[in-house]
């Protein structure tokens, strides 16, 4: 019989390991909410009960954590700028919910039905047109221009200096980095970003002394506009399909199957619930973090309630508004640093995609799918109808859907 005092060091150890946990995410977490305007308090709350959310649909089987998505920061920048933060929330709460319809197609249908309905040919593209689409956003970032390059924020020269310093730290971090490092390399090029940032003078540090210790996240509640629903809901479909992959990194990792029990519609709907969670509260969309499954992999930490530790302790982390206060005062040369890697490595995964599953890009079928898809999604190829419009990545993403299902296939190729 276990003593209480052994108990009370396992789950002692359990929550320094969680902390841990939230550590490794910390950097894409925040980094997300920081782009897109969204409060990084709120992002933290809604991180840490989404995992919750998550453990209870799939029985708290699987040691994942979820938090910020980046495949959403294209269409949550452009949502706020056209619609606000609350139209944009009612958008990722329909995201959530395809996810959760997806979930349910999948127990009926099992997981080959993704690869008829979401292929690599319309998944790849879509997801380079993420990466790409925001290439202009980090340039001028880095440049110490505002997001739209509109407004001079720093001195350009200064910004540069900044923005490749937090850029080098990034890479070097990814590639020479050991052990915890490797894992958060983000959080590495922020605070040589940071650092570089306070020598030239470019932090200010009045909102954190003016902010209480202890507040209340600046909560959104959503409201439903059918163009951001329509515009928002189809860059779903690249993160649904990487969730496939991020659980079966989880089951490589671990040695379980996860596909099998508790299942992947189980951790698809707990992902699209967590989602639907965040939106109600003004938080980015919900994904599954693979730094962290790097770091189950690295400390052989494979219990899931360690990740219960770790929501705990952003939920808690939430509540400190001076911490939100810092995150914000982080200037846009060191977000725009990172930012190159980041949309770049996006686009990467992209085309990774389309490289393993072997698809020739120059058979006529696979040319006009992916043709379609990067020209209307970059090139900003928009259709209107009255009031309502379309464009971009959405209009992409359902191009790219819809000619899949329609175009006819070379019948002496193996269907894609």
């Amino acid at each position: 019989m276990v003593s209480d005092s052994t108990e009370y060091s396992f789950r002692l150890k359990d929550s320094l390991i969680g902390a841990q946990m939230l550590f490794v995410a910390f950097g894409a977490l925040v980094l997300v909410p920081l782009l897109t305007g969204l409060d990084p308090n709120v992002a933290l709350f809604t991180a840490g009960a989404g995992t919750l959310i998550f453990q209870l649909v799939t029985k708290r089987q699987v040691p994942i954590f979820l938090a910020s998505s980046f495949a959403f920061i294209a269409p949550i920048i452009h949502g706020v700028a056209t619609w606000g933060v609350a139209a944009t929330m009612g958008g990722l709460v329909a995201a959530g919910m395809l996810y959760v319809l997806l979930g349910g197609l999948i127990k009926v249908q099992g997981t080959q039905i993704l690869d008829r309905v979401l292929p690599a040919i319309v998944t790849g593209p879509v997801i380079m047109v993420i990466g790409l689409g925001l290439a202009p956003v980090a340039v001028f970032m880095a440049i110490g221009k505002s997001g739209d390059g509109s407004i001079e924020l720093f001195a350009r020269q200064d910004a540069l200096v900044v923005s490749m310093i937090s850029l080098t730290a990034t890479i070097a971090a990814s590639l020479f980095g050991r052990g915890v490092i490797r894992l958060v390399p983000i959080m590495c090029g922020i605070v040589a970003g940071y650092i570089a940032a306070l020598a030239y003078g470019m932090v200010d540090f009045t909102k954190v002394a003016e902010a209480a210790w202890f507040s209340m996240p600046n909560f959104v509640t959503p409201e439903f506009n059918i163009e951001a629903i329509i515009f928002i809901v189809p860059v779903a479909i690249a993160p649904a399909i990487e969730h496939v992959g991020d659980v079966l990194a989880i089951s490589s990792v671990t040695g379980k199957n996860y596909i099998d029990k508790p299942g992947v519609h189980r951790t698809m709907m707990g992902d699209g619930v967590a989602t639907m969670f965040a939106s109600f509260l003004g938080g980015p969309p919900n994904t599954t973090y693979s730094e962290v499954t790097g770091a189950v992999a690295l400390t052989r930490s494979f219990n899931p309630g360690i990740m219960t530790w770790a929501a705990i302790t952003a939920i808690l982390l939430a509540f400190v508004g001076k911490l939100g206060a810092l995150l914000h005062t982080i200037p846009t040369p060191v977000m725009g640093g990172i930012m190159i890697l980041l949309f770049g490595a996006i686009a990467v995964v992209g085309m990774n995609s389309l490289v393993r599953a072997q698809l020739d890009l120059m058979e006529p079928r696979n040319l006009a799918i992916m043709a379609m898809i990067l020209v209307f999604g970059i090139g900003g190829m928009a259709f209107h109808a009255g009031e309502f419009s379309i464009k971009g990545i959405g209009l992409a993403g359902i191009v790219g859907v819809v000619l899949n299902l329609i175009l006819p296939r070379t019948s002496h190729k193996k269907a894609q």
